[in-house]
């Protein structure tokens, strides 16, 4: 019914965020590069040797000068491209950091709730951020610094080797004896970099949570005990951090060895052969010229490895995350939405974590269309997972669930939920303004619209209060308004959305006496010729109900309406009979 998950290496998921024809464009864009390097670093220097030649040679101005204006003409040729590519590189940079950042932030969403239930945010954020900037330095890295090496290094080797075919022979013994110590090295680093990467990435989740709890830090005097649990993370940040440092400088020691015995080398044959009339001083100028050049950008290099290591383990942390299995998906032939009068039938459902943890057992429910039901039991009971596989934030593992006859595993989850309307028990908004949260639940509703649904809610009175009204932000999740204004502002979210599916997590757990007096008005306003699914904790809420489902170990108890169960004195009686200030005990 789905398509099956590809496994994707780092560079599949950076192709098909930017496309085969960006990523032709870049390769287009590098020949931009490798001219002018080649100019720079090869040519450039075969005009300083000619000079060199005319002068010791007793040349006169007029032999000089054609070398001068060839020399003028190929820096001319060469800055032109050097430029172009850069100008180019940058609008091509732009453009796919754009792709590779939306790509990154709307793939994880696909995920289930139960997903982000196990994954701190503050590192899954840390990691997308790694993976947008490690595409950056990688790709400068293999389009400059990697390019610049074969495309300089084979036009060093080929000049050499016209001139002397030793000289030729041994910048090729150092060459291999280089590139073969940096890869080496750079694969010994590999576990290292993965082992500090996946450190960072633990350290900033625990980090973002206690950030996060920072309220529960301060009731408890809990301080110093934070920082002595988050300390242990951070020793183990800092032990992976210093071996793989550490494993890099004893590479960089080798390589830095090898980069100046190269040079002592071939400066020490190249007089020995000009000694012997083999070459000219021409010759000379130009092995130090292009020692110069070549063995000092290769001594950095390794520094180069070690970046694009890091940045590589940088994207494979975030790429773990973009290849795990999707749990919840959409099928691959979705059928066309169809739901408008909003019955509810639960077909034989069960549902659990594991075979011997099942949740829900055997649940056979059926919610007429318009009908008012309320969810009630004991903690554990199964009220919330009800209404989460109804919204397919997870999948019934046996039966099936329809609305109006269509099976909802059947469309797609957008589809889904833009006909329910769910108000929880713990609101979270967004650091936006009251306007754009209350709107979440209409995209284009005007102002007159939003109003309308606050005064529903009985958000009116505060927001109208506040200096900015509705461009007033709410801060982070909400932060800067109480429990019950959060819980108006969801319940108007819900009027707005107006969709024919309610379901209401005891959204009136937050408000006080007062104010739930008012929401519930305006909750039964809401309420009707719509489906309802209200999940209590404090059944006075939902006595004038339809009907009320009793649940108990993942099965319906009994059910009936709030007087008729009381008077079967089963077990909804006696949940009435021991509430404790409005709660089940």
């Amino acid at each position: 019914m789905t398509k099956k998950q590809k496994q994707k290496s780092v560079w599949g998921h950076y192709k098909e965020a930017i496309g085969n024809k960006m990523l032709l464009l870049f390769i287009a864009s590098s020949f931009l590069f490798a001219v002018a390097a080649y100019l720079l670093n090869v040519t450039i220097p075969l005009f300083y040797k000619d000079i060199i030649d005319a002068i010791f040679t007793g040349g006169t101005l007029e032999v000089v000068v054609p070398f001068f204006r060839g020399l003028a003409l190929v820096t001319l040729i060469y800055f032109i491209f050097d430029r172009a590519y850069e100008h180019v590189d940058i609008w091509l940079m732009v453009k796919a950091l754009k792709k590779v950042s939306t790509y990154a932030a709307r793939i994880p969403l696909d995920h289930s709730y139960s997903f982000f239930v196990n994954h701190f945010a503050g590192s899954l954020v840390n990691k997308e951020k790694k993976f947008f900037g490690a595409f950056d330095r990688m790709v400068n890295i293999i389009f400059r610094e990697f390019l610049y090496a074969i495309v300089v290094v084979c036009g060093v080797l080929f000049v050499l080797f016209k001139y002397s075919v030793v000289l030729g022979s041994l910048s090729a013994f150092w060459f291999v004896i280089f590139f073969y110590t940096m890869y080496r090295s750079t694969r010994m680093r590999i576990p290292y970099e993965r082992l500090k990467g996946n450190a960072q990435s633990v350290t900033v989740g625990v980090l973002s949570d206690i950030i996060g709890n920072v309220l529960n830090l301060k009731y408890f005097s809990s301080k110093k005990r934070e920082m002595e649990y988050l300390d242990k993370f951070l020793v183990k940040e800092s032990d992976s951090r210093n071996k793989a440092w550490a494993m890099a400088a004893r590479a960089y020691t080798l390589q830095g060895f090898i980069v100046n015995a190269a040079k002592l080398s071939l400066m020490f044959v190249s007089i020995l052969l000009w000694s012997y009339g083999e070459i000219t001083s021409g010759v000379i100028v130009l092995v130090i010229s292009y020692s110069g050049i070549l063995f000092n950008k290769l001594g950095n290099i390794g520094s180069v490895m070690r970046q694009f290591a890091e940045s590589y383990m940088d994207a494979s942390e975030f790429v773990e995350i973009l290849n795990t299995k999707i749990d919840i998906t959409d099928p691959e032939h979705p059928e066309v939405l169809n739901i408008k009068k909003g019955e509810i039938y639960f077909k034989d459902v069960s549902f659990g974590y594991a075979e011997e943890r099942m949740v829900i057992k055997n649940l056979n429910l059926e919610i007429k269309s318009g009908e008012k039901i309320g969810l009630v039991g004991s903690s554990g009971a199964g009220k919330t997972t009800v209404t989460k596989l109804l919204l397919r934030f997870a999948d019934v593992t046996k039966g099936a669930i329809t609305i109006d006859d269509q099976r909802i595993d059947a469309i797609t989850q957008d589809d889904l939920r833009s006909v329910i309307a769910y108000v929880p028990q713990d609101t979270v908004l967004f650091h936006r303004s009251l306007r754009e949260n209350i709107a979440y639940g209409k995209a284009d509703a005007t102002l007159e619209e939003i109003e309308e649904a606050s005064k529903k809610a009985h958000a009116y009175e505060f927001i109208s209060g506040l200096d900015k009204g509705y461009d007033t932000l709410v801060g982070e999740r909400g932060i800067k308004l109480s429990g019950g204004e959060r819980q108006r502002v969801a319940i108007a979210r819900a009027i707005l959305k107006n969709a024919p599916i309610l379901i209401l997590d005891e959204a009136t757990s937050s408000l006080d006496s007062e104010s739930e007096k008012y929401i519930q008005e305006g909750l039964e306003e809401l309420m009707k010729g719509k489906t309802t699914i209200v999940i209590a904790h404090r059944l006075s809420t939902i006595q004038k109900m339809d009907r009320i489902v009793v649940l108990e170990g993942g099965e319906i108890f009994e059910e009936g309406a709030h007087s008729d169960l009381l008077k079967k004195k089963g077990r909804y009686a006696e949940l009435w009979k021991h509430q404790s200030g409005g709660f089940i005990g």
